[in-house]
């Protein structure tokens, strides 16, 4: 939604959250009240809220602000790509948990950002976008380059765009997006500024930051523990990205209740993977074999921070559990996909607590039967990922998998990216850390990862940080090895080079017994390598891997590994369960066709072949 901004609307705003008690405290900072201009009034807003770095790219519209950011000390990264500040911004939301700061021009620059700010909104990553604007009011004229409609292009992937029309408006703007990027469910919120306000006076008042809203529905909460208090309810978990800050907390909940916890892929790490009581990702047929068969005997599930969204649910494929109690902080994703029987509107950490209070009520005995079966399954699948395959073209992505987790230190931070090997990644490789593991879930951007990493990278440059990514996925955001070769920054890229877009292939070749537009060039990584400034390696056999990543890992800067990738015939749960789900929606109808397609194509294929 766009926000009518004026210096009133503003102002009522925050005092009408102010009375309603939906703000914590505040530190009081001096009420120290100077003349500046538009652009230094932004610089000292974000020094304000601690923004320890700013991504983009300068251009003609706001090249006073970024001058006063140097002016200023206020930290900054040049991005080769406003798609890449967008990502980085994102990256280093997830890592840090505080919001992401970028900065854009108008026109292509807000276009080639649009991609990374979806992500974040579906991905629930708090970022703030300083959007520059063509210039208004009286210096209005028309047909200014970029005068594409900047709050238009902004509205459908941000929480709110907040157009401010005056320079007095700066300051509560600016408090505004950093509050509500990070309230109820945490996304993106655009501060669109016309140019010519950037070099405009007025009195400047610092405006300190406010405490983020929490929401408890105390009503609800009495409804699900009553329920959760039913001797007969056989409780499993299912934690989001909402349970990221509240690690230790969860922990204690599932064992006090002894129930299993499972997460969507965005709630990987929320919970020590490697705990007695974790069963990994998903609870059904696309997830962990862990997890779906720790949830069978289930009949009350407790979903706390999360959303049954498509990939977390395996095109909407968990099985239906007898009573649902979800909890979120956003309550309209409450009973979406799921319907709840007791819906609370909660932050996760709050709703935990709460729970912890009635120990007594909740305590159950170890179900040490469960305990020794999820200890079980985890070893079944540990052996099946630790069998070594090498196909005819290159080694198995899932022997890369388990090697990155062997030779990664426990809170090294992993990326993946919009290929087969996101899922592989989501069943096997153990995260025992939470903001240590990171996906494009719900906007699937192909190329998101890598400068995702590098803003990683940035908030946190003596941590490790690599990501996994397809050569298709690599070629949509490759420039941003410029970048970290720029800046020095360590991140280790491992690409997967298979010369095509494989989960295309995978989806087409059932579905239509040929591909179509999936075949991709052999580059030469080496010198691509050399050319953006980065070390290189690559792993062609086996028993490279563990030697070439341990490598890689101790280079003080930035590295490409090539790995020569074949998936051969790897089945992978996400892929099959979907394919499933897919066919039983399908009517008679469009049954009947596709059938009658796949045996032509497969009777003209024979007759070639004895041609």
């Amino acid at each position: 939604m766009a926000w009518p901004m004026n210096r009133r609307t503003l102002l009522q705003a925050l005092g009408t959250a102010s009375a309603l008690g939906l703000v914590g405290e505040a530190p009081v900072a001096p009420r120290l009240i100077r003349r500046l201009t538009g652009a230094a009034t932004i610089a000292e807003m974000l020094q304000l809220h601690g923004v320890d770095v700013v991504f983009g790219i300068p251009g003609a519209q706001e090249n006073e602000l970024w001058d006063e950011f140097k002016e200023r000390g206020v930290q900054y990264l040049l991005t080769a790509q406003e798609f890449g500040a967008a990502c980085m911004a994102d990256g280093y939301a997830r890592a840090t948990g505080k919001p992401g700061v970028l900065c854009v021009v108008p026109g292509p620059g807000v276009t080639n950002a649009l991609t990374g700010l979806g992500e974040a909104l579906l991905d629930s990553s708090p970022l703030v976008a300083l959007v520059g604007d063509i210039a208004g009011g009286e210096k209005y004229r028309p047909f200014q380059v970029h005068s594409l409609d900047t709050v238009a292009l902004l509205k459908p992937v941000t929480k709110c765009v907040l157009k401010v029309e005056t320079v007095e408006q700066i300051p509560a703007a600016i408090q505004l997006a950093f509050k509500t990027c990070q309230s109820d469910e945490p996304g993106p919120v655009a501060v669109v500024v016309p140019f010519n306000l950037l070099i405009d006076v007025a009195k400047f008042e610092p405006i300190p930051p406010e405490g983020v809203p929490l929401a408890f529905d105390s009503t609800a909460f009495d409804k699900s523990l009553a329920l959760l208090t039913d001797p007969k309810a056989c409780i499993g978990i299912y934690a989001g990205l909402g349970c990221v800050n509240q690690s230790e907390t969860l922990c204690r909940v599932a064992n006090l209740l002894q129930a299993p916890v499972a997460t969507s892929v965005s709630g990987k790490g929320v919970l020590n993977e490697t705990h007695e009581l974790a069963v990994g990702w998903g609870f059904g047929p696309h997830g962990t074999t862990t997890a779906e068969e720790a949830f069978r005997h289930v009949n009350t599930l407790l979903a706390i921070g999360v959303k049954f969204s498509e990939v977390s649910t395996g095109y909407y494929g968990n099985p239906k559990i007898g009573r649902v109690i979800h909890v979120d902080a956003n309550s309209r994703n409450l009973n979406q996909v799921v319907p709840a029987d007791v819906c609370v509107h909660a932050d996760a950490g709050l709703y935990l607590s709460k729970l912890l209070e009635s120990c007594d009520a909740l305590q159950r005995k170890k179900d040490t039967k469960l305990i020794e079966k999820i200890a079980a399954d985890k070893c079944v699948q540990a052996k099946l990922a630790a069998k070594a395959t090498v196909n005819k073209h290159g080694i198995d992505p899932l022997s890369v998998i388990v090697a990155l987790r062997k030779n990664l230190c426990d809170d090294a931070i992993l990326f993946t990216d919009v290929s087969l090997s996101e899922h592989l990644a989501a069943e096997f490789y153990t995260v025992t850390h939470p903001r240590t593991y990171f996906n494009p879930v719900d906007n699937q951007s192909m190329g998101w990862s890598l400068p995702a990493a590098i803003g990683a990278c940035r908030a946190n440059p003596s941590r490790a940080v690599a990501t996994l990514i397809g050569d298709g996925c690599l070629m949509m955001s490759m420039v941003e090895l410029a970048t970290a070769a720029r800046a020095n920054l360590p991140v280790k890229v491992f690409v997967l080079d298979d010369h095509a877009y494989h989960y295309m292939q995978e989806l087409q070749d059932s579905a239509y017994r040929r591909t179509t537009a999936t075949h991709l060039p052999k580059l030469e990584y080496r010198s691509l390598a050399h050319g953006f400034g980065v070390a290189y390696a690559e792993v062609t056999k086996f028993d490279q891997l563990d030697a070439v990543i341990k490598g890689a890992m101790l280079h003080a800067g930035p590295v490409l590994v090539r790995v020569a990738a074949d998936y051969g015939d790897r089945k992978i749960r996400w892929i099959e369960s979907v394919r499933k789900r897919f066919t039983k929606e399908l009517t008679p109808a469009q049954k009947t066709r596709f059938l009658s397609r796949i045996a032509a194509r497969e009777l003209s294929m024979k007759a070639e072949k004895n041609d």
